[in-house]
């Protein structure tokens, strides 16, 4: 188990400049646990003392907005870290994270975390980047729900589960209920724009299935600025 460990933890980009031995230390400083299906890693204001390393699994990253939409902001594969964004400010949690599927994890100390940042200021610089781009993408999200209009939203978002998901233009296990989540809106409008694209023939949509038959209708949707 530790061997293979250290392995995955090899292909995790953050961690790349650690030596052989360094990789090992951190092996045994981390916890591999499994966790199952809609597990909530943490919430908001929860107190962030541990990094997550994702090793099997998809994770989702989301806010609840006053009035009670969710809105997810990232979805997370293998490879990922989470947990990172509480280690270098005040500490504290600001979105949920929650299992979308049976997860494997690696859990890493907060304090052994902070000793390796001081040690090997490369790995702090990783993270810093990890963090930047974190950011980039909740801003890019939040700009979409504020000023691009829902037909919009979801071309793009189509498009871009599609490409994640290897461009097959199948894309299968997702609900429209999980759809709006991802839009930051309601079930009933996601709906009845998914039933505008597939009146002109963009899509196709079966049970928790859709795949798109008009790549180049659904990019034009997607990069309207009406």
């Amino acid at each position: 188990m530790s061997q293979k460990k250290t392995a995955y933890l090899n292909q995790v980009t953050a961690l790349k400049d650690l030596s052989s031995k360094e990789l090992q230390e951190v092996s045994n400083q981390t916890h591999m646990v499994e966790y199952k299906r809609e597990h909530i890693f943490y919430m908001p204001d929860d107190p962030g003392e541990v990094l997550f390393i994702l090793k099997k699994g998809r994770v989702q990253l989301y806010r609840i907005s006053p009035d009670g939409r969710k809105l997810i902001f990232t979805i997370l594969h293998p490879g990922a870290i989470f947990g990172h964004m509480a280690l270098v400010g005040q500490h504290l949690y600001q979105t949920y994270a929650q299992a979308l599927d049976d997860c494997t994890i690696c859990v890493w100390n907060r304090e052994q975390v902070e000793a390796v940042f001081v040690e090997k200021p490369q790995i702090a610089f990783r993270f810093l980047e990890a963090v930047g781009n974190r950011l980039t993408q909740v801003e890019e999200r939040l700009a979409e729900v504020t000023f691009q209009p829902i037909p919009t939203r979801l071309a793009a978002l189509l498009l871009r589960l599609d490409q994640n998901g290897g461009g097959s233009g199948k894309l299968n296990g997702y609900t429209h209920q999980y759809l709006a989540d991802m839009l930051g809106t309601y079930r009933e409008t996601t709906t009845q724009v998914l039933n505008q694209f597939k009146t002109q023939s963009l899509i196709r949509i079966g049970r928790k299935t859709i795949e798109i038959l008009d790549v180049d209708g659904l990019e034009k949707i997607a990069t309207s600025t009406e």
